[in-house]
């Protein structure tokens, strides 16, 4: 963890008690003593410092932190994520790791080549996809909690949310294995918040292809070799990122 996180409910004034796996952290990884000083942030609220005021330092572990919370949320991130539910264990990882990148929706989709298996997994429910979200946000040292839709039939998905998302981006981007386009002429110096897809295993199928297509998206490929859907999320995200990095970009459409 490079940044303490909690929940605005477990403030008490400006005081919070830890007694679960940060105070251990807090303990055994950070190794802090009483008088040290850490960085903490609330859960889509504002970030500062902590000074441990008290520890107990074996188990159970407990600490005690005087807060005082300073510094607002980064802005919303420009980028934004739809992807065809893949398998579980994969989906944990992914969430974690676009989270740590920084993005603002994640929408979950249906798809032919998406097993049926997969919307019965617990990790769609809050309870359990929540902590990948918040790993992502302590490794990336932000606050700001990106938002996660579920959408579990694809047609009504494309033709009724997918024309309101579109008024919301400058570009909507669909990565597409052996397309001439490749993304960097996808983008220009207009390029403000964007959306970008990735398919299931074994990619969409020609129906949802079209369907994508007439909503707006626009095909592009990294190149000939074909990636693993959690290789592919965070590879493509890097390159949109590199791309604005090129030209100001202010969230707006």
């Amino acid at each position: 963890m490079n940044i303490i996180l909690i929940e605005g409910q477990e403030l008490s004034g400006n005081h919070v008690v830890l007694t679960d796996h940060r105070a251990k952290h807090i303990v055994k990884v950070l190794r802090k003593e009483k008088g040290d000083c850490l960085r903490l942030g609330v859960i889509n609220g504002l970030s500062g410092e902590a000074r441990l005021i008290a520890v107990h330092e074996k188990y159970p572990f407990v600490v005690e932190l005087q807060v005082n919370l300073t510094d607002k949320p980064a802005p919303p991130p420009v980028i934004d994520l739809l992807l065809a539910l893949p398998r579980p264990i994969m989906l944990r990882r992914i969430l974690s790791q676009v989270t740590a990148l920084g993005v603002g929706t994640i929408h979950l989709v249906n798809a032919n080549r998406v097993e049926k298996s997969f919307w019965d997994a617990g990790i769609l429910d809050e309870n359990e996809y929540r902590p990948h979200l918040v790993h992502g946000l302590e490794q990336a040292v932000d606050t700001r909690l990106p938002t996660l839709r579920v959408h579990r039939r694809f047609r009504p998905f494309v033709e009724d949310v997918l024309p309101e998302l579109a008024s919301q981006y400058s570009h909507l981007l669909l990565a597409h294995p052996l397309q001439e386009n490749k993304l960097s002429h996808c983008l220009n110096t207009n390029a403000k918040r964007i959306l970008y897809g990735v398919g299931p295993e074994g990619g969409w199928v020609d129906f949802e292809l079209e369907k994508l297509f007439a909503g707006g998206m626009q095909p592009f490929s990294l190149g000939p070799r074909i990636l693993k859907v959690d290789t592919a999320v965070v590879a493509i995200h890097s390159r949109i990122s590199q791309e604005l990095e090129r030209g100001a970009v202010d969230g707006s459409v």
